[in-house]
């Protein structure tokens, strides 16, 4: 069975022109049935509606878009809509709790894979998973074997149509390529294969955060049960058995461990909607369930529990293994409560620094490509992708372009297969004399007269395109026709050493052996294309051709979104058979394309920032209870001349030492995760001096201020009031 990408879409219902927009997926007529779904009104999809292109116009409605627009009216069976050129019949409604096979997208309607014309006569489109449920029995290397013998018999077959002198490595790179299976019980989708990772590298913070908070509760657990010696060795003495304290202790322990889940749930039920408005701009956001169910309830329980017996046991059995004598006379060891509260200070030191090292590799890479220079001027464009009901003539698009530009407010205007950083790509094979064809082919776009001046590309040498000129093409008779062309920098440096490329002709492929000749007229500043991560690539503009769908960039004089609602009615007053699915800011694509970045960032950084103020008051906590416990000696100490100085170098040595033993430590687990998150850097070395240093000095920032309270109550005792209190 087949299941295509979910896409937003403009929809009318019933005979008027008001849009609106929804989710649409494609998916093959036999989906609902190997999934064993059974419609909560109507029928669904069969085989039988997805036989033949653009013959079946017959759609399902979601349960929660039925219930949203309609009220779960029972009259919708029957009912039409018109979303693009065709009007579809609604045969049924799916099951309640069937959202589609994508998560981070809820389908509002399902469509036969078949309607999808356009894609199925287009073999080169990507826009479609498939899905297989073996049959009992049948292994995974059974099912992938016949897939992949398939698969490479396809690849050789298309090889064929390669041209001859295609470079070896693309060929046997294509050849190479191979089928991956992976289980689909929690769906397929894209936000799965870019978030996944980032995912786990944040929950990993989580634990290093909720283990600081662990070493805190337990230095305080430890300080705690060393200040309840005496009163417990009263309760030993007055017949209290040892299970009994450790009762005591643990339920404590418990009572303080459900305080601090209740908040965080208070806090997960506030954060967690902000945290998913973060994955996608608002014209397009990520729409997942956030149910509450017995697994999240199991996991809070089973965590509850395993953090107060982790950091709860260990006082509980102290307090109850208590001698009444020892205790009595101010315990067999006053020393070792000391250790473990240093050990402790050192695991959560060591923790933050982690913690702050990943976070500030994460906010560093988000500062880089917030700053990276694109070669073009994104504000106050407007971006607006359009659909004409058959193809149109270039001249026509150039009409409507033209009286957009009357628009009072309007800069400029023009047009482009697709937007830039809109991760929409085309490339093609470039032949040049005496240079060899490179293994990365360059991208190509088609651009309108005045593009350059829209997206204010800088023009080095030549000229803009001018109405009459064509890209290189083949006619029907098969002959190559010779067409122009505005190259880049990047194709300047990798074809002509950098010199001016301006009256060069190269050729084009636009055949397995045919290549149209193409003049290079005009030369152009590097701007980013596809991808705001990648490095520039060779690109080659060229002038547009007739098409069904183009995309309008409108350089407005102020905020595009004002001028969204009359670029709509100026283009359906000047062309209504012109659809518009989608008008947006050229910024969202920028936008869009650092979600990643901006959310790692953000919660890294605030995981950073919770981490560190934990660290300082785990270390106000230690040295506080240090001063506290050894008020005696340090009144002594002072009492036979010694300095302020000396007294605080007393205090903080322990605190210091453990505090470079944790930074150490955290240091050296955070190189050694470098290789892990490498791949969602961007610019910036795990091994850099300032990301080694940052965490360091941050840390060593909130320890003096949480070590100087302290220090000043050390060095204000007074020793005839100390002593004399003792």
């Amino acid at each position: 069975m087949v299941a295509g990408m979910s896409a937003q879409q403009d929809a009318v219902f019933g005979s008027g022109d008001e849009t609106e927009k929804l989710y649409r997926q494609h998916v093959s007529g036999n989906l609902f049935g190997v999934f064993g779904l059974q419609p909560a009104l109507g029928r669904l999809l069969t085989p039988n509606d997805d036989l033949t292109p653009g013959a079946h116009p017959v759609a399902v409605l979601s349960y929660d878009y039925w219930t949203r627009r309609f009220a779960r009216e029972s009259n919708v069976i029957g009912k039409t809509f018109r979303m693009g050129n065709d009007r579809f019949e609604i045969i049924g409604i799916a099951p309640k709790g069937f959202i589609g096979t994508e998560p981070g997208a809820v389908t509002d309607v399902f469509i036969p894979a078949m309607m999808n014309v356009e894609a199925i006569n287009s073999p080169g489109w990507s826009w479609f998973r498939i899905w297989a449920r073996p049959r009992t029995g049948v292994s995974e290397e059974q099912v992938q074997q016949p897939l992949q013998a398939a698969f490479t018999h396809e690849h050789q077959e298309e090889i064929k149509t390669f041209h001859s002198d295609t470079p070896k490595q693309i060929v046997d790179a294509y050849l190479s390529e191979k089928v991956v299976l992976f289980p689909a019980g929690s769906g397929a989708s894209d936000i799965q294969k870019e978030y996944r990772r980032p995912l786990i590298i944040l929950a990993a913070l989580v634990a290093l955060v909720l283990l600081v908070a662990c070493a805190n509760v337990g230095n305080l657990l430890t300080a705690q049960a060393a200040a309840r010696a005496r009163e417990m060795a009263l309760r030993v003495s007055i017949g209290a058995g040892q299970w009994r304290l450790m009762q005591l202790v643990l339920v404590e322990s418990t009572l303080l461990a459900i305080a601090a889940s209740a908040l965080g749930l208070l806090f997960a039920w506030w954060s967690a909607p902000f945290v998913v408005s973060m994955l996608h701009v608002p014209e397009d956001p990520v729409r997942l369930i956030l149910d509450f169910g017995w697994r999240d309830l199991a996991f809070i329980v089973a965590l509850t529990l395993s953090v107060t017996l982790l950091f709860g046991l260990a006082p509980a059995l102290r307090a109850s293994a208590v001698k009444p004598m020892a205790a009595l006379k101010g315990g067999e060891d006053p020393h070792s409560r000391r250790r473990v509260v240093n050990a402790l200070l050192a695991a959560q030191t060591g923790f933050c620094v982690l913690v702050l090292y990943v976070a500030g590799l994460f906010v560093t890479t988000f500062d880089r490509l917030s700053n990276r220079p694109l070669g073009f001027s994104y504000q106050r464009v407007l971006v607006m992708d359009a659909a004409a009901s058959k193809e149109q003539p270039a001249h026509i698009w150039m009409q409507v372009a033209d009286q957009l530009r009357e628009t009072p407010g309007v800069q400029s205007v023009s047009l482009a297969g697709w937007p830039l950083l809109s991760r929409n790509r085309w490339t093609c094979d470039v032949r040049v004399p005496g240079h060899a064809v490179e293994a990365r082919s360059p991208y190509f776009l088609n651009v309108s007269p005045g593009f350059f001046e829209t997206m204010r590309i800088g023009l080095i040498s030549g000229r803009d395109f001018r109405p009459g000129d064509v890209p290189p093409r083949v006619e029907g008779t098969g002959q190559p026709v010779a067409g122009v062309g505005i190259v880049n920098e990047a194709f300047a440096r990798t074809y002509f050493k950098g010199q001016n490329p301006v009256g060069r002709m190269v050729g084009v492929r636009t055949g397995k052996d045919l290549s149209s000749p193409m003049e290079i007229v005009g030369y152009v500043r590097d701007a980013a294309y596809s991808d705001v991560r990648e490095t520039i690539r060779p690109t080659v503009y060229v002038p547009m051709g007739n098409g069904k769908r183009n995309t309008f960039l409108v350089r407005c004089g102020g905020d595009p979104l004002q001028f969204a609602s009359i670029m709509r009615g100026a283009i359906a007053k000047a062309r209504p058979d012109f659809r518009m699915p989608t008008v947006q800011p050229q910024s969202n694509f920028l936008r869009w394309q650092m979600l990643r970045e901006r959310l790692l960032a953000t919660l890294s950084l605030f995981f950073g920032v919770v981490a560190l103020v934990l660290a300082a008051i785990g270390l106000y906590g230690v040295l506080n209870y240090s001063v506290t416990w050894r008020r005696r000696e340090i009144g002594i100490r002072m009492a036979l001349g010694a300095r302020p100085a000396h007294v605080v170098r007393r205090v903080t040595t322990d605190m210091l030492g453990m505090v470079c033993l944790g930074s150490a430590i955290g240091l050296a687990g955070g190189l050694a995760s470098g290789r892990f998150i490498e791949s969602l850097l961007f610019e910036v070395k795990s091994t850099d001096p300032g990301s080694v240093a940052a965490p360091i000095l941050i840390l060593a920032g909130a320890a003096m201020l949480a070590a100087l309270p302290p220090a000043i109550r050390a060095v204000q005792i007074d020793p005839a009031q100390t002593l004399r209190s003792e």
